[in-house]
């Protein structure tokens, strides 16, 4: 991991009418590494996501990713570097009504001209790798398990070989086992692919097993930035709490 910047926020400000949620919140990412992005409910973690992505317009500041101003480009430019990320829904999001398959062919379809037998062929190997067997492949999403349908989604979000995933909860909703597995899924593919992950969570078990860092909002801004152990040592009674408290402590084995 280097300090190579690939998300850079500045004094970034998002509103919801005249409900301020975000407000000179500062925050970089390191290319390589996996942040964890936590805080209390409604602190906006989810709406800081969908911010850098392009899904919620922000009313000041600016978001830098692999060094563009992303407010700046034009339509053209916006599709070039959205290629270069993948995003997983907190409730996956597939489309209902396509395969597996086809869900994941869909950014595909959209940013390539790819020919649909080797479309197929990418397609099944992203299902491969996202942990599920190639029988899933021509399933519809209503027949799958919920720790199944995460990993569909996260094949769909590795369809075009991203530099960047973006995760919002992926292990929320899961069971203790099925969630520990998916958080060893997710630092095998960021190792062996070299990505860099942005995951939204508020498992502490998740922040444990997968982050090299965690960014704590709360108050409208980043809070603190660190390991868990720089955050254990941070005085504030939210992050005490969290890191400090019974499962804080149960995550750690003491």
């Amino acid at each position: 991991m280097t300090d190579d910047i690939i998300i850079r926020i500045r004094d970034l400000k998002t509103a919801y009418g005249t409900h301020v949620v975000h407000e000179h919140l500062d925050l970089d990412i390191r290319r390589g590494e996996i942040i964890g992005v936590i805080g209390p409910s409604g602190c906006g973690k989810s709406v800081l996501l969908r911010a850098i992505t392009g899904l919620k317009e922000f009313a000041e500041g600016s978001i830098e990713v692999f060094g563009e101003r992303l407010e700046t480009l034009d339509e053209a430019e916006r599709a070039d570097v959205e290629q270069r990320w993948g995003v997983m829904f907190q409730d996956g999001a597939l489309f209902s009504n396509l395969t597996v398959r086809e869900n994941v062919e869909v950014p595909m379809k959209e940013h390539t001209q790819i020919a649909p037998e080797l479309r197929h062929q990418l397609a099944d190997m992203k299902i491969r790798m996202a942990g599920l067997s190639a029988d899933a492949s021509p399933k519809f999403p209503s027949d799958l398990s919920g720790g199944m349908r995460k990993r569909a989604a996260l094949a769909r979000a590795l369809s075009l070989d991203p530099e960047l995933l973006f995760l919002d909860e992926p292990t929320a909703g899961l069971d203790p086992i099925t969630a520990e597995k998916f958080d060893a899924l997710i630092r095998s593919l960021q190792k062996a692919l070299g990505l860099t992950v942005f995951l939204v969570t508020h498992d502490v078990d998740t922040l444990h097993a997968t982050c090299d860092r965690i960014a704590v909002l709360g108050e409208k801004h980043v809070l603190a930035v660190g390991t868990i152990e720089e955050l254990r040592a941070f005085d504030h009674p939210w992050v005490q709490e969290y890191f400090c408290g019974p499962r804080g402590r149960a995550a750690t084995g003491h």
